[in-house]
């Protein structure tokens, strides 16, 4: 499957229907999130973006032990649609885990003092941009995919699972497999009232400006 970026962003969409009819093998997997990691824009080249990929018995854990934290906190009779969610990422091929170093983001605003309050922001819109590269990235190949945010109630569960540095804090969880159905329609606020057009005009020419 091939398509230009635009298109790519523009048929991205979130799929909760998801499967594990193979698109791509592991290792074609791990090198689009390799590639995305190190070619993710970042303030001050940081770098500060970290990924897991969860593939197989490991992906199946995340949503099973994720469904044992929420099953403590959400009233039972609540919890079977969440049970339903849950069983649907789970029945996806994987699982990426975005993370931000804050040892990175700690150093960056030792270093940089003037720009302290700054570096946390800008670590969380490199995170999105990593996210959005991913997920486009994902689409382009065929899979469908979802960005979930079930931190910081699993943060604990993650990091010591899958033994992650504790200075890398967890973001976003982003599951994918095959498209098993179609995502929902999406709508669009008018773009007029989102975009602004802000262009110095030139001052209109005199009678006397126009002859010459």
């Amino acid at each position: 499957m091939s398509k230009n970026f635009f298109e790519a962003v523009q048929n991205r969409r979130s799929y909760y229907a998801i499967g594990r009819t193979p698109i791509l093998s592991d290792d074609e997997i791990v090198n689009l999130v390799e590639d995305a990691v190190k070619y993710t824009p970042t303030a001050f080249n940081s770098q500060s973006g970290r990924a897991a990929v969860l593939l197989g018995k490991d992906h199946e854990k995340l949503w099973e032990e994720t469904a044992d934290i929420l099953q403590k906190i959400v009233p039972d009779n609540q919890f079977i649609k969440t049970q339903e969610k849950l069983n649907a990422f789970k029945a996806g091929y994987g699982t990426i885990l975005f993370f931000e170093d804050q040892d990175v983001v700690s150093e960056l605003q030792q270093k940089f003092a003037l720009y302290k309050d700054n570096f946390p922001i800008w670590s969380l819109e490199a995170s999105g941009i990593l996210q959005f590269i991913l997920w486009t990235l994902l689409e382009e190949k065929g899979y469908g995919a979802s960005l979930q945010h079930y931190n910081p109630l699993i943060d604990d569960m993650v990091l010591s699972n899958w033994t992650m540095p504790r200075s890398w804090k967890l973001i976003a969880q982003m599951p994918f497999g095959s498209r098993e159905a179609k995502p929902d329609e999406k709508t669009f606020q008018p773009i007029s009232g989102r975009v602004k057009v802000c262009k110095e005009s030139e001052p209109p020419k005199t009678a006397e400006e126009k002859l010459f």
